[in-house]
């Protein structure tokens, strides 16, 4: 309505600059009479040599011939006319025309009516992709106006689907990838035998293939993500891995060429297999190489056994008490006062204990 409203009103601007004098011409082939014209407006004659504005087969006074609502003559003798009401452009913008919903301008011509707003063509878009939805329709979602495309991803990614890159349909099982992008499976066929691909189908170089044409190329899968390896391959617990997907099972960072340890089916990176499998130092947390000794339920470096309070290092004959779990040598335990001790030995009752080499 408001288009149409808006086309009409545009249809009857026009510039009233044709004037009629009250002297005949006669040089015009019509002579009108004074006596039988009167102002559209006021409804008074005119007088001799005045200026007559004639407007759609109307006469007016000039000083008549204003805008409807701010009484002021037309500039450029452009105005608008609507239910018999003439208006200067501004105001006709300003009582009629509506606001866009985006840039805040009136819009003249057409109206796009959405989301409870008036837009511009250009201003009505997709509020995701940024694509003119003038012409194509939209879907509202969420309080916002989005293409048909962007409307499928959102509705896949709030249950967790993927939305195929050729149909924009929702992928229910899984999606075979190609070039980073998911796809139906069904959309592809083989590149040797042309068989209709599953989402197991393989990529090499840039083609799909099924299982077994791929595996006649001979061309290893990494354990980790069932890919084909195409650059460097890591091979290792009788599998082939990508080198970034051969990772440590603990802290999961990949090795990248560096030593690592096998357990049960599981590869570990030094540090993590000795903290699961071995002894770390109690002092240095370092893997102990050579002798352990081991006290308290915890293991230490040879040299990195020593009483907790003095720093004194200590070997397999020195005697050691417990206190708040850690070692004190008998010189530091005996500075203690004899009730405090005596407390100690009842609370744990523990003798003093010998340190133990494995």
């Amino acid at each position: 309505m408001v288009s149409q409203l808006l086309a009409s009103a545009q249809s009857t601007a026009t510039k009233s600059s044709h004037f009629l004098r009250s002297k005949s011409d006669p040089a015009n082939s019509i002579v009108m009479s004074l006596s039988s014209m009167l102002c559209h407006r006021c409804g008074e004659g005119f007088e001799p040599h005045e200026k007559i504005v004639n407007s759609h087969r109307e006469t007016w006074h000039q000083t008549c011939f204003v805008c409807s609502h701010c009484f002021r003559p037309f500039p450029d003798g452009v105005f608008y006319e609507f239910e018999g009401r003439k208006y200067c452009e501004h105001d006709f913008h300003v009582l009629y025309a509506p606001s866009c919903g985006k840039c805040n301008e009136f819009i003249i011509g057409r109206v796009i009516k959405a989301m409870n707003k008036s837009w511009h063509p250009a201003c009505f878009c997709c509020e995701i992709c940024s694509s003119c939805l003038a012409d194509s329709g939209f879907i509202k979602n969420a309080n916002r106006a989005l293409c048909h495309e962007c409307n499928a991803r959102e509705k896949a990614a709030a249950i967790g689907k993927h939305i195929c890159y050729k149909c924009h349909g929702i992928i229910d099982d899984k999606p075979l990838k190609w070039r980073n992008e998911p796809y139906h499976a069904y959309h592809f066929n083989c590149t040797t035998c042309s068989v209709e691909l599953t989402s197991e189908a393989r990529e090499v170089k840039g083609d799909l293939y099924c299982l077994r044409c791929h595996d006649k190329m001979g061309i290893p899968i990494c354990g980790a993500c069932r890919r084909p390896i195409e650059e460097r391959v890591v091979t290792a617990l009788g599998k082939h891995w990508h080198v970034e997907h051969f990772v440590c099972a603990k802290c999961e960072k990949p090795f990248m060429g560096h030593k690592h340890y096998e357990k049960k089916g599981l590869a570990y990176c030094e540090t993590h297999y000795h903290q699961l499998f071995g002894n770390l130092c109690y002092t240095c947390n370092k893997v102990i190489e050579g002798d352990v000794f081991t006290a308290l339920n915890k293991a230490w470096c040879a040299n990195h056994f020593t009483c907790s309070l003095c720093n004194e290092k200590m070997n397999q004959k020195t005697k050691f008490y417990e206190l708040d779990l850690k070692p004190v040598c008998k010189r530091c335990y005996e500075k203690y006062p004899s009730e405090l001790r005596k407390r100690i030995q009842k609370l744990h009752k523990i003798p003093p204990k010998k340190q133990q080499t494995t």
